[in-house]
């Protein structure tokens, strides 16, 4: 059986003077980029600059829009209505796929960023949005969803192309969902731990919950962080270890 995985990692976080994430190092190792839009992170410079070096880098470029939360990183679940998350996404994904023109390539995908992610994840209204924004502004590209999640039935009524996601960095819930993050062990720290479950995902469709049980999962992209410390480390153990199993790694 010939196995492949896409691996994808949000960038382009940086914000005028203060510097996130590490994209210059990180991009020779993953196959496909979600780029800040200016909302939670971001701005006109950095979203060109991390176009044209995905672009160097033969790397799939994404938008990753976001709720307009600069001070908190667009972590903070924000009362939106769909209507509003549609606006929002149409004006992100718009603005990257225009800088994407501007260095002689096109978006390949959209994938929603953190708590606007989280929430139409489990919303189908705000997930309806986020799908019918991204089929508005380019039915071609690929929404990027978390595996199992209302947005995936959205992107499908929407008949957009849709990639599953799963996490190497964050663990999983006994509904599928990911660990919020506030709550202890949220975030996967050990490489040798999220290689398992790499692995698992994508070999045997199934991800260890914290309660103990096992979930099934389908395993079409896999983010890892780039904001997390040691990001390039889990990176190239995470590729290293599918080489060593042959599973190849390319955008979706």
């Amino acid at each position: 059986m010939d196995l492949s995985i896409d691996l994808n990692c949000d960038m382009g976080e940086s914000f005028g003077a203060w510097s996130m994430g590490q994209d210059e190092t990180i991009l020779p190792y993953v196959s496909s980029a979600n780029i800040a839009c200016g909302f939670h992170a971001g701005d006109p410079t950095v979203m060109r600059k991390t176009v044209a070096a995905a672009v160097q880098h033969d790397v799939a470029l994404g938008a990753h829009p976001g709720l307009p939360d600069l001070a908190g990183f667009g972590r903070r679940t924000v009362d939106i209505t769909p209507s509003e998350a549609y606006d929002m996404v149409v004006v992100q994904v718009g603005a990257l796929a225009g800088v994407a023109a501007s260095q002689g390539a096109r978006l390949h995908h959209v994938k929603a960023h953190g708590a606007l992610y989280n929430m139409a994840s489990r919303n189908e209204e705000l997930a309806d949005a986020v799908a019918r924004a991204v089929h508005d502004v380019d039915s071609s590209l690929v929404l990027y969803a978390l595996a199992g999640s209302k947005q995936v039935e959205a992107a499908q009524r929407q008949g957009l192309k849709v990639a599953e996601e799963v996490f190497a960095d964050r663990s999983y819930q006994n509904d599928g969902s990911l660990t919020p993050r506030k709550q202890p062990g949220a975030m996967i720290e050990d490489p040798d731990i999220s290689i398992r479950q790499v692995l698992r995902m994508v070999t045997d469709g199934t991800v260890g919950t914290v309660q103990g049980d096992d979930v099934p999962v389908r395993a079409d992209t896999l983010c890892i962080h780039g904001d997390q410390p040691g990001a390039v480390v889990f990176a190239q153990a995470i590729r290293r270890a599918l080489a060593d199993r042959g599973i190849a790694v390319r955008a979706v």
